[in-house]
């Protein structure tokens, strides 16, 4: 025969249990260094310098800046590993890229993806990092003409199944 007070103890137990097994974890920032995101597409391939990069809860980019003075806006989405590479242009206070009509705009506090005046989504950054260069933020670079036309790679490890 079960008591109550048994039955109340077990029940409780269980719940405390749950509550801590089910509560939201902290997730610590993605490995960096110097070129950007370890493993990830939001990474700058040497001879390019990592001008800004930053990740959301959804997103990890990078802003590029090639050795002749180009933009590169490299961009993974968390949830599938959809990855995004195109021409970056400096605008205001952050990087602008443009992809099938589609604006990714990347500043210190976002990532907004915007349809000609409608925001899509805007996505607050929760890492961010800017290089220590001697980047003149007056200046703007070159217009970037061409995309990437050969397919892209298959996520990398560190891209699939996050969050």
């Amino acid at each position: 025969m079960v008591t109550r007070a048994f039955l109340s103890v077990s029940v409780g137990s269980i719940a405390a249990a749950c509550s801590v097994l089910l509560a939201p974890t902290a997730t610590a920032a993605p490995t960096s260094d110097a070129q950007g995101y370890v493993d990830s597409t939001a990474r700058c391939a040497a001879p390019s310098k990592v001008v800004v990069f930053g990740s959301t809860a959804g997103s990890r980019v990078a802003i590029c800046e090639s050795a002749d003075g180009e933009y590169q806006y490299r961009g993974v989405r968390m949830r599938d590993g959809a990855k995004l590479i195109a021409p970056a242009t400096q605008s205001g206070d952050g990087y602008t890229a443009e992809n099938d009509g589609i604006t990714y705009t990347v500043t210190e506090d976002s990532l907004e993806i915007s349809d000609g005046a409608r925001v899509i989504r805007e996505e607050s950054m929760v890492d961010f990092h800017q290089a220590q260069s001697g980047n003149s933020p007056g200046a703007s670079p070159p217009p970037a003409t061409s995309t990437p036309k050969k397919p892209l790679p298959p996520p990398l490890p560190a891209e699939v199944g996050g969050s």
